[in-house]
């Protein structure tokens, strides 16, 4: 494997994830919504060592994975829950006008209270269940431990808060903070959405190739597999995409004769820079 790409160790689901930091989390986590996102997340906890004691889930409906949890110690649905001392929101954001002040009671005066809802702000969680929030934006690749998850904290989030948030968000994947909210509008067009874009990708990279004679079934087979390898590439080289867009493409040869198109002043970064404009107006729009 040469000089350029990473190899992690200890990973979950493919992705390095700091034991540590879990395992040394202290007080009752409750858990507001376990679906797909909440699920991952919850998973990704558990195995990174949080004491399964420690966890409340709040979900109406748990799948059966969920329910397995009650084995291992998670508390899921109890009639009374209590004041939790970190609450992740993980709701859809479409019910949180309903859900939102039924998590209110076990919200106390510094209890952390991390959201993972798109387009839902820092005032509005305050307004709607009180404590220190942190806003945070993940991906679907989450799911599998691949995900990258921007957040941004109140301003009367501590350091420990901040620690222990990022420590939850981590167990799906990277994290970046930002310390300015109005920039969850574009990291939600960019790496929220994103995960859209790439897969739109693949499904036109499938249908060219059957435009160009490829049956349909190796069409996709070869046009998944390319964006998927692409991927992981890209995630363990240290070199910038640029360059590793260079390195595929001769001079005068078959892959530069295709990026004469998706580079020409028509192509795809005008295309893309519109996209992520579009997806930004509509975040702002949808902001509450």
């Amino acid at each position: 494997m040469g000089p350029c790409v990473r190899r992690d160790d200890a990973r979950i689901h493919g992705e390095t994830v700091n034991t540590n930091a879990l395992q040394n989390l202290q007080g009752t986590i409750a858990l507001a919504g376990a679906g797909k996102m909440g699920g991952a997340m919850l998973t990704g906890w558990l195995a990174g060592g949080l004491d399964a004691s420690s966890v409340i889930v709040v979900e109406p409906f748990p799948s059966d994975e969920i329910k397995a949890l009650a084995g291992k110690g998670v508390r899921i649905n109890p009639k009374d829950a209590g004041t939790a001392d970190t609450l992740v929101v993980a709701v859809k954001p479409q019910t949180f006008p309903d859900a939102g002040p039924a998590l209110k009671s076990m919200v106390g005066p510094s209890t952390l209270v991390v959201s993972i809802m798109a387009g839902t702000t820092i005032a509005a969680l305050a307004r709607v269940c009180g404590g220190m929030v942190v806003r945070a934006m993940p991906n679907t690749p989450a799911a599998i431990g691949r995900g990258i998850t921007v957040a941004v904290p109140a301003k009367n989030v501590s350091a420990a808060q901040r620690a222990t948030a990022d420590a939850l968000l981590r167990a799906t994947g990277s994290v970046e903070w930002v310390d300015d909210e109005a920039l969850m509008d574009a990291v939600t067009a960019v790496s929220g959405s994103g995960p859209a874009y790439v897969f739109l990708l693949a499904e036109e990279l499938a249908r060219a190739g059957v435009e160009a004679g490829l049956p349909a079934e190796l069409a996709t087979r070869l046009a998944r597999e390319t964006v998927a390898g692409s991927g992981e590439l890209l995630h363990r080289s240290d070199l910038p995409s640029a360059t590793l867009r260079q390195n595929v493409t001769s001079p005068g040869g078959t892959t530069a004769a295709a990026l004469d198109v998706l580079m020409a002043k028509d192509g795809m970064q005008p295309l893309m820079i519109r996209a992520i404009a579009a997806a930004t107006r509509r975040s702002k729009e949808l902001a509450k």
